[in-house]
């Protein structure tokens, strides 16, 4: 007993708690958005076109008192921290948050939470395109923050802005698009979400 009440006054001094710390989860705040790895299907695809080891992300809600991830899979869905982050090549993960995240008060969070709950089941969009009609991962997230603080995480830009040269890319293009490439098709990819200079 007072090895755990020790532990529990370290944890508290650098911002832990001891359960967290008991089952190895990550410490998060709602709001948070958290970056994994699935380089199979069109994953590949991403990493190369985006030059980012990421190719999906999520933001996580806490409801119950528990840390769940919506995301745009197919459909829009919910998960649990753990199941989302087992969905990662290796589980490897990264977690960033607004530096400014004063902004993200209850009632901000508690109208970005029912939007991402209006949304689920949304078909994923394989187009990438900009409309709402469907949505993509990083669209997803990028739009709650847009709709919500009229912020923006990472800046959109044309498909033609990344780098399409790959043959895996050409292929994935070629079999979603034909002869058709949207080319001035405006995106949001999970590399520029995390590389933007609003998060830490």
């Amino acid at each position: 007993m007072y090895v755990i009440h020790e532990m529990n006054k370290l944890l508290f001094i650098i911002g832990l708690s001891i359960s967290s710390f008991l089952i190895g989860q990550p410490q998060v705040k709602d709001g948070d958005l958290i970056f994994i790895v699935n380089p199979s299907g069109q994953g590949k695809a991403i990493q190369l076109a985006t030059k980012s080891k990421y190719t999906h992300i999520g933001i996580v809600f806490y409801e119950n008192g528990k840390p769940m991830v919506y995301h745009a899979v197919e459909p829009v869905s919910v998960n649990t921290l753990d199941e989302f982050i087992n969905m990662s090549s290796e589980g490897k993960y990264e977690i960033k948050r607004l530096k400014d995240d004063k902004a993200l008060t209850k009632d901000v969070i508690s109208s970005m939470l029912k939007d991402a709950k209006s949304l689920l089941g949304v078909h994923y969009d394989i187009y990438f395109a900009w409309d709402d009609k469907q949505l993509y991962c990083s669209e997803f997230v990028w739009k709650l923050y847009n709709r919500h603080l009229k912020t923006e995480i990472g800046q959109p830009r044309p498909l033609k802005d990344f780098d399409l040269t790959n043959p895996v890319v050409q292929e994935i293009m070629k079999s979603r698009y034909g002869s058709k490439i949207p080319y001035e098709e405006k995106m949001i990819s999970p590399g520029d979400m995390f590389n933007s200079e609003l998060l830490r």
